[in-house]
């Protein structure tokens, strides 16, 4: 009798997108993590011991963040990868709900492993959206100043063509809008290296987010991590 050998990889871990965010939920949390600072300086012992801290040009929102560690940690990747910013927890209920909390979180993502799930966008919603990224609130008079793309549509339609080289679908069901997800590593690997680079290529092209790249990119992670085929039709949810 044949057995499969052991996953000789962790099976969990969390990659972290930080400017200026506390980050003590992570100790609660307890689970192996790389840091991406792209704000001030942390201080070990605010941190769980054996955090991997990597600073990071303030370029490119989480999107830049994430393809970076594709790329340098692609041929050693766990079973599974949760990529979170690094305050996740206002999108995770509904806001008439109970706030998750660190445990709640740490809860969820190993039911998620342990069900060996695909992908799983961690917010409470999802949106829909055409090329443009219509309906959005990126005009905001709340949100004017924060980015250099203020008032400005978000190029989905766009992005999409140029990062699978397939006309793109007339809407799209994004299911990590907030960068916040889980994804088998399996699906990342679906993508070539190549593919990886090309994509952190599109975002460091706009590295103040002036044209709005990275608000695209987290409309399209379902489409990244859907494997190697991609719909020309929408609604496009994979």
């Amino acid at each position: 009798m044949s057995t499969s050998a052991p996953d000789p990889l962790p099976g969990l871990g969390l990659v972290v997108a930080r400017y200026r965010e506390d980050l003590g939920w992570l100790r609660e949390v307890g689970l192996p993590c790389v840091v991406y600072n792209k704000g001030p300086e942390l201080d070990p012992a605010d941190l769980p011991p054996g955090t991997e801290v990597v600073a990071l040009p303030n370029v490119g929102r989480e999107a830049h963040t994430y393809l970076t560690h594709i790329i340098a940690h692609y041929g050693r990747l766990p079973r599974h990868t949760a990529f979170l910013q690094g305050n996740p927890f206002a999108h995770l209920a509904p806001p008439e709900e109970p706030r998750v909390t660190p445990a709640g979180l740490r809860a969820r993502l190993l039911e998620l492993a342990a069900l060996n799930t695909p992908f799983a966008g961690l917010a409470w919603f999802r949106l829909r959206c055409d090329g443009l990224g219509r309906p959005h609130d990126l005009a905001d008079p709340a949100k004017k100043g924060r980015w250099k793309g203020w008032g400005k549509d978000i190029p989905v339609a766009r992005i999409f063509e140029a990062l699978f080289f397939s006309p793109s679908p007339e809407e799209f069901i994004a299911r990590a809008s907030t960068g916040n997800m889980l994804v088998r590593r399996e699906r990342i690997l679906a993508r070539s290296e190549g593919f990886y680079r090309r994509a952190l290529a599109l975002v460091l092209a706009d590295p103040d987010d002036a044209d709005n790249t990275g608000h695209a990119f987290e409309r399209l992670w379902q489409a990244v991590f859907s494997g190697a085929g991609t719909a020309a039709s929408g609604p496009h949810d994979i």
